[in-house]
């Protein structure tokens, strides 16, 4: 996903010579091509996140269109403020690209599991949100935040995410891409962990002939409220399924939504982590389990909740 995104960067830079990329001393491998291509227009500030963005900031004021690339709680936790009072404020034109979101980077412990930067940003004015699922998702994100005057966060997987699309597909991810049409249970997913919901979908469906929707939402913020509202009215039961907390991510952006509707409307159940300090240290996949939102434990949840139902 990361490789992709900076390879139509790339693209783009050869369109738009104000578009510059910064680093913060990491992501050698991944923006090698980027530097080589374009030296002139690539900046590692070293570990000296807080500054990066102001200075990020000051470039995108000048005219700049700023990418800062960095690793998952860095580039975003870390210099919140920064994020806030110079871009945000000024509503200046610099994509965050985070790589390493949720428990990409599970064995480096706590520091490094971005699992509340979404909704540390979420109420910043002018910031744009997204989580893409995999490579194409990714790219349709860049092109998306691109159009964009104003700061955007986009949230990367580590690499060797799954591949969910074709590589010519194209959509608008503006809108919630329908995996599964709307069913009495409908999942809606953000970000990598879309391949677990595909799993638990299609697990349910060839093991217990039940059929489940499922929507992917690259977009975080602004939300596509529509398919929202379309699937709160003709569903009985949302699951919002993301790697992050529960609290302000997408879950509560989707609550939020269900909340100011009036008459007939879904119950929401929010899957992700609760209120806790991830302190376990271990692979994506054993967080994801252990965290109740791997394949197994999302098919567990539905079937408890059509148990429950049904006694």
């Amino acid at each position: 996903m990361r490789t992709a995104i900076i390879g139509r960067l790339k693209e783009l830079a050869e369109q738009d010579d104000k578009i510059a990329l910064v680093t913060g001393d990491s992501g050698y491998s991944v923006v090698e091509p980027f530097i080589e291509k374009y030296p002139e227009r690539c900046f590692n500030m070293g570990i000296n996140e807080q500054a990066t963005a102001s200075i990020a900031a000051g470039m995108a004021l000048e005219g700049y269109k700023v990418y800062v690339y960095g690793i998952g709680n860095f580039p975003t936790i870390r210099c919140l403020e920064q994020i806030r009072n110079d871009i945000c404020y000024h509503n200046a034109s610099v994509t965050i690209l985070a790589t390493g979101g949720g428990f990409a980077y599970g064995q480096l412990g706590m520091s490094h599991h971005a699992t509340e930067e979404v909704a540390a940003m979420r109420p910043f004015e002018n910031m744009q949100l997204y989580m893409p699922a995999d490579p194409v998702e990714a790219i349709a994100a860049l092109e998306d935040a691109y159009k964009h005057t104003g700061p955007s966060y986009i949230r990367l997987g580590r690499g060797h995410d799954a591949k969910i699309y074709n590589t010519d597909t194209k959509f608008d991810v503006s809108k919630a891409i329908k995996i599964k049409d709307t069913e009495q249970i409908t999942l809606l997913a953000s970000g990598t962990i879309l391949s677990e919901a595909i799993s638990a979908v299609e697990q349910e469906f060839e093991n217990k002939g039940r059929k489940i929707g499922l929507y992917s939402f690259p977009r975080v913020k602004p939300l596509d409220m529509e398919t929202v509202q379309m699937v709160a009215r003709d569903s009985e039961v949302i699951f919002t399924i993301e790697e992050h907390s529960t609290i302000g991510g997408f879950g509560s952006a989707v609550s939020e939504v269900v909340a100011r509707m009036e008459g007939k409307r879904a119950k929401v159940i929010r899957l992700g982590l609760n209120d806790c300090f991830t302190s376990i240290v271990g692979s994506q996949g054993y967080l994801r389990e252990y965290y109740g939102i791997s394949t197994k434990r999302i098919v567990e949840k539905i079937d408890q909740l059509i148990w429950e139902r049904e006694r």
